[in-house]
């Protein structure tokens, strides 16, 4: 099955929405976040994601969303000069992603999603759409056979995890 043509945001509508302030939009993200993620991060991961500065960034539509998270929830930020992490795609890839009809090793291998910043975080469980792999019983993990050790420790994809999920 083939995935359907990618709709592009028009120039002049992202000229338009870069000109709008970005933390509103911060905003609706981390509401977003914490109404379908937040609950479902193990203790480990709130630990190790404390007060990290994490970006999406909307490449086609020139958006930049700034949060943190806080020990209990997502939180919008300010825009920072840096940040520990950012996860930048186009608003149709985010959108697939989000509606898990595709996942980030796909389009991280096919160019069309990038991952700055620090590669502990970056493999980390939170890259949003791999919470919950941690959980899955080892055999349905991906192994770790001679991969280099920043792709070895990256969760299983979302799609194996819905499918391990499916009732039978």
């Amino acid at each position: 099955m083939t995935a359907p043509p990618s709709f592009v945001v028009p120039q002049p509508v992202a000229t338009l929405l870069s000109g709008l302030p970005a933390y509103p939009g911060s905003m609706l993200l981390v509401s977003a976040l914490n109404l379908g993620l937040a609950r479902q991060l193990p203790s480990d991961v709130r630990q190790f994601l404390l007060n990290k500065k994490m970006r999406i960034h909307v490449r086609d539509a020139r958006l930049t969303f700034d949060f943190a998270w806080t020990g209990e929830r997502f939180a919008a930020c300010a825009h920072q000069q840096t940040t520990d992490l950012t996860l930048s795609a186009s608003a149709h890839d985010f959108l697939r992603l989000a509606q898990r009809q595709e996942d980030p090793d796909t389009l991280f291998f096919s160019r069309r999603m990038s991952i700055e910043g620090d590669t502990d975080l970056e493999n980390s469980p939170f890259g949003p759409t791999h919470c919950g792999a941690r959980r899955l019983p080892a055999g349905l993990r991906k192994k770790q056979s001679g991969a280099p050790r920043h792709h070895a420790r990256k969760a299983l994809p979302i799609a194996a995890v819905r499918r391990a999920k499916a009732p039978a």
